[in-house]
């Protein structure tokens, strides 16, 4: 069963009839949360028409969260608040009805289990007599399940081979099980990480979600994807609804001023000067690995290099060959010229200590449970101290500059990294990053689950950091992310670098062509 393609350039949808606007489905009003010390959510109303995509937006820090989590009963409300579901009243934060299902950000899935498994973990098993699992009815039912969104998927193998797209899809297969329609599924952030083609498919999904009669709560910092996808939207800003509005009666510039409460250019892009008269700072030739097929770069002092392509092109494996941490597959040679004129086995890379902000910050950076001071000195150890002592005078230097200089918002540097935002907490992994100091950083998925205000702030210190002369390596399958930054753009196709971009003057739409080789 094929389900209507969506476009994200023209932003249609073409099966997707204005929704009924006759009495909520999901009605939430006068909604609060008070931690210690903090007020996260404050008399915020939430009303969701049946059949409707309904996004939710905000900065990082807005209440988005907190609002997700209390109609998942993972924190209970204020006193005061009403939440009634399909017209029958529930008590947020202590009960959830069955028409409300979720999709977190992390998909609550066991990647070193199968689609099969991880559909049975949540729907249960299909069992015979004395309790025996009958695996070929479970099969059946698993397949069905499956067979409403389409996916190209061996249910038999190990989500952790999978694509980020078709666990998206288990995980809300997973959610809708024993549902036949009706009521409201929660998406949050279910395309931080997914590259562009890969946002297409899942819109086919949430497409096939709306067709089956499910409203469809939408939580994302992409503002395309809301101009996409959804009918209305919700705005909250520190802690307090915005307003709702209609998308069509809204721009991405009075979108993006409602969430920040200024003026800000969505389409931003920093001032970063080509270098041309710069040494190189970096090369690298004959990359090889998983999906690289011989790449060969450079980049000069103060540049920005983009790397573009589609899943499978490489373009978010490169980095991590640039940085040491490709693992075995990878083959090639990098060399630092105003370091050393040797070259050096890209598996031997580490050793040249090039930094990188990685693409998941929750699993391949955050170090949960230390301090927001911990985990920015984190890299720079062996130079706080002398003779093997660590000094906390000289770490606490580190870390109240490098907090200052980019920005940092938290309670101090003791404070749980866990309490920060994810701007913030991108913020500190790129202060870990520049702690040590260094001629070449690399970025992938710099701006993943980052809103829009710290988007924007997020590009200028990069692009500062630039013109003291730092040279910086960007790979994003956000085009944002390259338009906003790079001076240069390296496009991947089938593993090699099939075209190389000025950025002046370049658009959207060109970037995509290429990137999907649609010239070709």
């Amino acid at each position: 069963m094929r389900v209507p393609q969506v476009d994200l350039r023209s932003g249609t949808a073409p099966d997707a009839a204005p929704p009924p606007r006759h009495g909520p489905v999901l009605d939430v009003q006068h909604l609060s949360k008070t931690f210690p010390g903090t007020r996260a959510l404050d008399d915020v109303s939430l009303e969701i028409a049946p059949g409707e995509v309904h996004a939710l937006m905000g900065q990082n820090g807005s209440g988005k969260s907190t609002l997700i989590k209390l109609l998942a009963g993972y924190h209970s409300a204020d006193p005061g608040a009403h939440a009634e579901m399909d017209g029958v009243p529930f008590e947020v934060g202590r009960s959830v009805p069955d028409g409300l299902r979720f999709v977190h950000q992390d998909l609550g899935l066991i990647l070193e289990l199968s689609a099969q498994d991880n559909l049975a973990l949540h729907g249960g098993f299909a069992r015979g007599r004395g309790g025996r699992v009958l695996w070929r009815q479970q099969e059946a039912e698993t397949r069905r399940v499956l067979a409403a969104f389409d996916v190209d998927l061996d249910i038999h193998r190990p989500l952790a081979a999978a694509t980020p797209v078709q666990r998206t899809v288990v995980a809300i297969a997973a959610a809708l099980q024993g549902w036949d329609g009706g009521g409201v599924l929660v998406l949050d952030e279910p395309t931080a990480v997914l590259p562009h083609e890969e946002v297409e498919r899942l819109f086919e999904v949430v497409a096939e979600v709306r067709r089956r009669g499910t409203s469809v709560l939408y939580v994302s910092h992409r503002m395309d994807e809301i101009f996409s996808l959804a009918d209305r939207v919700t705005v909250l800003r520190g802690g307090r609804r915005v307003g709702t509005y209609d998308v069509g009666s809204l721009d991405s510039r009075s979108l993006a001023s409602r969430m920040v409460g200024d003026d800000i250019d969505p389409d931003f892009r920093a001032t970063v000067v080509e270098q041309v008269d710069q040494p190189v700072t970096i090369e690298a030739r004959g990359i090889h690995g998983k999906w690289l097929r011989g790449v060969d770069l450079e980049a000069r002092a103060g540049e920005i290099l983009g790397i573009a392509g589609l899943a499978g092109a490489g373009a978010l494996e490169l980095p991590y060959v640039l940085a040491g941490k490709a693992g075995e597959l990878a083959r090639g040679e990098i060399r630092l010229p105003t370091v050393s004129p040797d070259w050096y086995d890209v598996q031997r890379a580490a050793d040249l200590d090039i930094p990188i902000v990685p693409a998941d910050r929750q699993t391949e950076a955050v170090v949960a449970e230390f301090t927001v001071g911990e985990n920015i000195s984190l890299s720079a150890l062996r130079r706080l101290g002398s003779r093997g002592r660590l000094s906390a005078k000289d770490e606490a230097t580190l870390v109240r500059s490098w907090s200052r200089r980019l920005g940092v918002v938290s309670t101090g540097p003791s404070a749980p990294i866990s309490t920060l935002s994810g701007g913030n907490q991108q913020k500190v992994i790129l202060a870990r990053c520049l702690a040590v100091s260094p001629r070449v950083l690399v970025l992938c998925e710099p701006t993943a689950g980052v809103d829009i205000g710290t988007r924007v702030s997020i590009y200028q210190i990069i692009a500062d950091l630039a013109a003291d002369g730092l040279t910086v390596v960007v790979a994003s399958s956000d085009e944002g992310d390259l338009l906003a930054l790079c001076t240069r753009i390296l496009v991947l196709r089938g593993g090699v670098v099939a075209e190389e971009l000025e950025a002046e003057g370049l658009t959207k739409n060109v970037l995509i062509r290429a990137i999907e080789g649609a010239e070709q």
